[in-house]
């Protein structure tokens, strides 16, 4: 209700306001003062006259027309009963997954591929580990598993100098199944994509590991069985 009557009172303001031309450049700019390093993906108008719907980095805000006042919430379309934010946001996960790209993920994949999804995992987590024991019941089901790591220590710790040691080892995925299981590893250090997964993973909202990312940009947070899992993304 909080975001809901954040979101109502920022309407008002825009249309009780004297008609502006949105200056992009201008959203761009206040948006890059505010949140420095942030890279502005696009600015466009949202549903609401006077709001502009502006992504960024795997999430989306909303901004006043000069870029003045910056809004982060959920907008929803109360007669439509729709949630509009989710699915844009939905889109804005796939356009992020795709522009990491398959050749910085570890991916798990079955002969008869017929669904695909992303995997955000901590080596050293419980519920990670369980999903990854049952592998071959996801291989079964179709389910190519892409993953990506998060180790929830940080940067630095021992899950995130193990996941380091996965991705430069010459084996990826045996590294990661030996990983998993608690074993041994070899600690090595080469020019990996940790730092990114990880950013792209708090753009996306994690609070938690397993968080499964679904072909269309829907999330599944923490552990779902094999079959489960396979009938979510047969209904999506």
């Amino acid at each position: 209700m909080k975001k809901i009557t954040h979101i109502l009172a920022l309407t008002l303001l825009a249309l009780t306001s004297p008609a502006l031309f949105a200056d992009e450049a201008a959203i761009k700019k206040a948006l890059s003062e505010f949140m420095p390093g942030a890279q502005v993906d696009s600015v466009k108008p949202s549903e609401i006259r006077g709001l502009y719907e502006v992504s960024m980095g795997g999430n989306i805000f909303y901004a006043s027309e000069d870029g003045k006042y910056l809004l982060q919430g959920q907008l929803f379309d109360a007669e439509a009963k729709k949630n509009i934010t989710e699915t844009k946001l939905a889109n804005v996960r796939k356009a992020s997954l795709d522009k990491v790209g398959e050749q910085k993920m570890i991916i798990f994949k079955p002969e008869n591929s017929k669904h695909v999804v992303s995997i955000f995992t901590d080596i050293d987590c419980g519920y990670c580990r369980k999903l990854h024991s049952e592998i071959d019941q996801y291989m079964a089901q179709g389910i190519t598993i892409r993953y990506m790591f998060f180790p929830r220590a940080g940067k630095g710790s021992d899950s995130y100098k193990k996941a380091v040691s996965v991705w430069c080892a010459a084996d990826k995925n045996k590294a990661l199944t030996t990983a998993k299981k608690g074993e041994h590893l070899d600690a090595k250090t080469c020019e990996n994509p940790v730092d990114e997964h990880m950013a792209l993973g708090e753009a996306f909202g994690m609070n938690g590991t397993p968080m499964i990312v679904t072909q269309k940009g829907n999330i599944l947070p923490g552990y779902v069985p094999a079959a489960q899992l396979a009938k979510v993304l047969a209904s999506e």
